[in-house]
């Protein structure tokens, strides 16, 4: 009998608590209160992670821009400008206008990214090494009067930005003279360096080592 007793209580149980669960699920929300259901997790659509990585280059040419310009690139590498009319069409293309002086003579280079005769075939991390080292992808010194020590001290972020700024310009076909060896005369308009007195001379003489 004992055992009838306690298997009727612990249906009697399972039969209330069952009931009071179908009548708290039956229950309606108070008036002025909404049950919600959990808010999904929100994703970033592809198009928007494209714009935002289409905005962050922007910004990172642009400010390559000022650098360019402020960093005096302009005036030896874009036509007309030391003659104070720079032709921004043709920006950094290069000068025919040589620098004569005790390392021979240097004519600023097409910097624009075309493939024949200006920075195409480089990537933005080698210009980048060639700005901190002062030396291009053939190992060749970069000779006066190229300021590169003035840009190697720019941060790793500004230096991306210059090269990414370059690198977006427009292509320029214009190959300019070849340096010249020291003792090599040139021909067309150059600037002559005379040679330093000696406070002024470096202690050592820039020189270009690669085989000809």
């Amino acid at each position: 009998m004992l055992r009838v007793r306690v298997v009727s209580v612990v249906l009697v149980l399972v039969a209330l608590s069952t009931a009071a669960f179908v009548l708290w699920a039956q229950t309606p929300a108070p008036s002025g209160s909404t049950v919600k259901p959990p808010a999904p997790k929100k994703s970033t659509p592809p198009s928007a992670k494209t714009s935002a990585a289409a905005t962050s280059q922007k910004a990172k040419i642009e400010l390559g821009r000022k650098l360019v310009m402020v960093s005096a690139c302009n005036d030896c590498h874009t036509p007309g400008t030391l003659f104070g009319s720079p032709d921004f069409e043709r920006e950094l293309s290069g000068s025919e206008v040589g620098w004569q002086g005790p390392w021979g003579t240097t004519y600023a280079r097409n910097l624009t990214p075309d493939l024949d005769t200006g920075l195409g075939y480089y990537k933005e991390q080698e210009i980048v090494d060639a700005l901190k080292s002062g030396r291009r992808l053939d190992g060749s010194p970069m000779l006066p009067p190229m300021p590169w020590q003035n840009l190697a001290a720019y941060s790793d972020n500004e230096l991306h930005a210059i090269a990414a700024f370059i690198l977006s310009v427009k292509a320029i076909s214009h190959k300019v003279p070849d340096k010249l060896g020291p003792g090599q005369p040139p021909t067309g308009a150059f600037l002559v360096f005379p040679a330093p007195p000696s406070w002024d001379a470096p202690k050592s003489a820039p020189s270009d080592t690669t085989k000809k």
